[in-house]
């Protein structure tokens, strides 16, 4: 199906808000995808479509799933917000035409990351937290301009901002995503004799760490626009 025909599609799906959310995240992952040098047609489908089962409500994606033979975790039974990654990569090949597994998988995954995650599915891990509609919140500056200059140095700081903030809600959290940061965590400790990845680099842990982002928790919540 062509990109603007699922762009149409998209827009009477989703609402308002989640629309303007995955044209950033279509957009940001193209220019990730010119950065890091992967296909930009395929970061931009991925990117439309990452959230095309976001707007069900938690009864619905259940039922979904289970009509559709869609294994959850333990994890994702616990918080629903998590399965519309799952379900969404479902409804992107079965109802939307998308048959590369690449984009499927990037989709899959953009929720909880996975260790040794591909370019693609870095990429559409990474727009989903940085697009321009993200509420600025600490750290969020320092993220978007590594992502431009070291891809799994960012994946690391998203998933490590990312489960400071769920461990302040106090939600359930899928282990993959705890996975993923110990993946990335080792993988950086392991380039650490490599040159310096930017100037600022010891800056990075104070703007980003548990007491900032705890006292940041309240306003976001308030918005409720800081979703995953």
């Amino acid at each position: 199906m062509e990109l603007e025909k699922l762009q149409k599609k998209m827009k009477s799906k989703l609402t308002k808000i989640r629309y303007q959310h995955t044209l950033g995240v279509m957009y940001t992952a193209a220019a990730l995808a010119m950065r890091h040098n992967a296909d930009i047609q395929d970061a931009m489908l991925a990117g439309l479509l990452h959230d095309c089962a976001k707007c069900y409500s938690d009864e619905k994606k259940d039922k979904m799933c289970q009509k559709n033979h869609i294994i959850l975790t333990a994890a994702e039974h616990r918080n629903p917000s998590l399965i519309h990654a799952k379900l969404g990569a479902y409804l992107a090949e079965h109802k939307y035409e998308v048959t590369k597994a690449n984009i499927l998988d990037a989709i899959s995954f953009h929720t909880t990351g996975r260790p040794d995650m591909t370019l693609l599915e870095k990429i559409i891990y990474i727009a989903d937290f940085i697009e321009p509609n993200r509420i600025n919140f600490p750290g969020l500056d320092i993220i978007r301009r590594v992502s431009f200059e070291d891809i799994d140095y960012a994946v690391y700081l998203t998933v490590q901002s990312t489960l400071d903030y769920l461990r302040s809600l106090h939600v359930s959290i899928d282990s993959g995503t705890e996975q993923t940061y110990l993946y990335y965590k080792q993988l950086l400790d392991s380039k650490k004799g490599e040159a310096d990845r930017i100037e600022d680099v010891r800056d990075i842990k104070k703007p980003i760490g548990h007491k900032v982002m705890k006292r940041s928790v309240k306003k976001w919540n308030k918005q409720k626009k800081w979703q995953k």
